[in-house]
């Protein structure tokens, strides 16, 4: 199949960054990709004024860009925040503060896929206080999402880049997915696979791909090492895609990988640009 049989998406937070965030979704559009995500635009509020939610819709909009996946707020990303939903205070408070505006705006332009980063292990904190209360927020966040008609998606992360964050297997984002499924009565909660992540943890990959492709809710992918683009490292990025698609995994490949030196627009040779536009 190669990667021109697969749908592709541009993560505007990682990729286009030399650019303020409004003209991000033009520039992505002039590289010819029709489908963006996002983490939260806003990491220092949950509730951003109207006025930049409307602003930000509007330029997805005047860019025929469709938003795709969008991040609930979890604090500073990139930076030591790993989310913020399972961090007993201020912080889960502020998640909640944001799952409804999240939700809104999610609706708004049409975006189907939550990402909901489950937070650090706090030192003082007892491990079994923070997960009751990561699932108590992630099964309000999976309800947000619901009536919507969107999907909530559980991350992994890695261990030598987020040594703090407790969930570092594709098994335990699954295993979390189903518990929030089973709080809700719902089954909208599923994996967020992060084929860099994986590959960070030394996980077999393909064995995940196998055991968990009915349970996938979106793809990520940059190359290891270095987070770049695919070919910049030695993961098999084409091969693992199409093991997915395989399996029958037919959603959204964010890319979600670092540009280099020079401008994100310059670090999409390896996709031929009739691939980059969504089917």
């Amino acid at each position: 199949m190669g990667y021109s049989g697969h749908r592709f998406d541009v993560n505007l937070s990682i990729l286009f960054t030399e650019l303020p965030l409004l003209d991000r979704p033009a520039a992505a559009a002039a590289a010819g990709f029709t489908a963006v995500e996002l983490w939260w635009p806003w990491p220092d509020t949950p509730t951003p004024p109207a006025a930049e939610l409307d602003a930000l819709k509007r330029a997805l909009d005047e860019a025929g860009t469709r938003l795709v996946g969008l991040n609930f707020y979890a604090g500073q990303l990139p930076g030591p925040d790993r989310g913020a939903l399972s961090v007993p205070g201020e912080e889960s408070a502020r998640f909640r503060a944001n799952v409804e505006v999240a939700a809104g705006f999610a609706a708004s332009v049409g975006c189907r896929a939550l990402n909901a980063l489950y937070g650090n292990r706090v030192p003082g904190a007892d491990a079994s206080v923070q997960d009751a209360l990561a699932l108590e927020n992630l099964a309000s966040a999976a309800r947000a999402a619901d009536g919507i008609g969107a999907t909530l998606l559980v991350e992994t992360l890695n261990r030598p880049e987020s040594p703090d964050y407790p969930l570092v297997t594709a098994a335990a984002a699954v295993e979390v997915a189903d518990k929030v499924n089973a709080a809700t009565g719902l089954a909208n909660a599923k994996f967020l696979l992060d084929l860099y992540h994986l590959s960070m943890n030394g996980e077999d990959i393909g064995a995940a791909i196998d055991a968990y492709a009915e349970r996938i809710g979106h793809v990520q992918i940059a190359d290891d090492p270095g987070r770049g683009a695919p070919g910049t490292g030695s993961l098999p990025l084409e091969e693992l895609l199409d093991r997915l698609a395989a399996a029958g995994y037919d959603g959204w490949v964010g890319l979600e990988y670092k540009p280099g030196d020079g401008p994100s627009a310059a670090s999409f040779d390896w996709l031929p640009r009739e691939a980059r536009a969504a089917r």
